[in-house]
């Protein structure tokens, strides 16, 4: 016990930790207020569910930041390169944009311009996407394997912590006052990753080619070589784990879309939600999170993949129950409990291993791929939600959600048995190298 105490401490009291938790907080702010805070935003001024469901395909540009990934990856930005490095001007850019959308979104409103609003929801999607594309290279590139865990960790912490405060002090902000100033206030926040960026050293990475042998050479770079990379490392195993990657969070992702609708709806006020489902469910994914990295630096990262993938699709079985009963602080916070410790646990042991499939020559643009894949076929689907409320109730759909995530479950099982027969391999292989060394 004292050994595993002493070993989170010397991991979660690296600099470079601390340094990933305010990064965290950064990348974690935004993504809510254009998913589930903006969902609650736009039931409250009595937008139609199904648009809200359509609304949540704002966040399909988590999804595809691929796209665009070789660009920050690879290209310098005039002047600011110079100032502040690859890292650090790609994350300036992003969080200045991200601000500044954010206070025009407070400006237009939903009601009346929801064309407008559309829009500026898809900048700060975009903004905040290509911020997670640097933060994702930063955490890479800054620590070694050994402390991925632990650095994932970090930013599990700092991302929630953003959720909190994007959550819970949005509800109690527009509870009080106006969703304009909640949003406002939340721009304000966003000052955090300004300031941390500029304040950290921009990470050692290897040399690139950075658009110095011409336009088709640098395509070939920045676009192809990542992914061939990737393909001549892993050879047809690496199918098997870009859809592992794809279905592993399809269950949560997919019945987020739904679940601040879902509280108004069971008729709790926004001052509840923000005290049950984001205050104490804050520390619930706290408490998950530290433990999902213990987990990882004690036992490595395969078999807690397992048993994350499992406590996720129980948990949506839980809020299909809590669909059928009457509604009651109670039952809202023994779901959200188990909700976000299995949420917790499950995403710091996914991102460490993610971290773990990267190429340091490449980090952002196959991260992205990866967090890419992740998200795609959760917001899709997300964005039928509403669809399917209105038609069969929120029984249903909490159910289904929980069915999507046996595939997750069974290929995380694959992965684990893979893991244990290379370990095996090895093993034999380095006592046999030991029994007969060469001449």
């Amino acid at each position: 016990m004292w050994t595993t105490l002493r070993d989170a401490w010397q991991a979660y009291s690296q600099p470079r930790v601390l340094v990933m938790l305010l990064f965290g907080f950064s990348a974690g702010l935004p993504f809510l207020l254009v998913f589930s805070t903006l969902s609650a935003w736009l039931r409250d001024v009595g937008i139609e569910r199904a648009t809200i469901g359509y609304f949540s395909w704002v966040g399909i540009l988590f999804s595809v930041k691929v796209l665009w990934s070789p660009v920050v990856d690879q290209l310098r930005l005039p002047l600011l390169h110079r100032w502040f490095g690859q890292r650090r001007s790609w994350l300036l850019l992003a969080q200045v944009g991200i601000i500044t959308a954010l206070l025009l979104m407070t400006v237009t409103g939903p009601v009346g311009h929801l064309e407008r609003f559309v829009w500026l929801a898809l900048l700060v999607a975009f903004c905040s996407a290509t911020q997670d594309i640097c933060v994702d290279a930063y955490r890479i590139e800054s620590a070694p394997e050994a402390l991925q865990g632990a650095m994932a960790a970090g930013y599990i912490f700092g991302y929630r912590l953003a959720l909190l405060v994007a959550g819970a002090g949005a509800f109690y902000l527009a509870e009080y006052w106006s969703w304009a100033i909640a949003y406002q206030g939340m721009a304000a926040f966003m000052l955090i990753g300004v300031i941390t960026t500029l304040a950290v050293k921009e990470p050692d990475i290897p040399p690139r080619e950075l658009l110095s042998n011409g336009v088709m050479a640098w395509l070939h770079q920045s676009m192809a070589m990542p992914f061939i990379e990737f393909f001549n490392r892993f050879g047809r195993h690496a199918l098997v784990l870009l859809l592992f990657v794809s279905v592993y969070r399809i269950s949560d992702i997919t019945m987020g879309v739904m679940a601040n609708p879902f509280y108004l709806d069971m008729g709790f006020a926004k001052n509840e939600i923000a005290n049950v489902a984001k205050v104490f469910g804050f520390f619930m994914t706290i408490a998950g999170s530290v433990i999902g990295g213990v987990v990882v630096v004690r036992y490595g990262i395969a078999r807690p993949l397992v048993l994350g993938a499992v406590m996720v699709a129980v948990t949506n079985v839980l809020f299909a129950l809590m669909a059928t009963s009457t509604p009651s602080l109670a039952w809202l916070a023994m779901v959200i409990s188990a909700d976000n410790l299995s949420g917790g646990f499950a995403n710091v042991c996914f991102i460490a291993y993610l971290s773990s499939l990267t190429s340091r020559q490449f980090t952002a643009t196959q991260y992205a791929l990866f967090s890419s894949l992740m998200t795609l076929p959760g917001k899709f689907i997300g964005g039928y939600s509403g669809e399917v409320v209105d038609g069969f109730g929120y029984p249903f759909f909490f159910s289904y959600t929980a069915l999507m995530g046996v595939p997750a479950i069974l290929l995380s099982v694959y992965i684990w048995r893979r893991s244990v027969n290379a370990s095996k391999a090895s093993a034999k292989s380095s006592e046999t190298a030991h029994i007969n060394p060469p001449a």
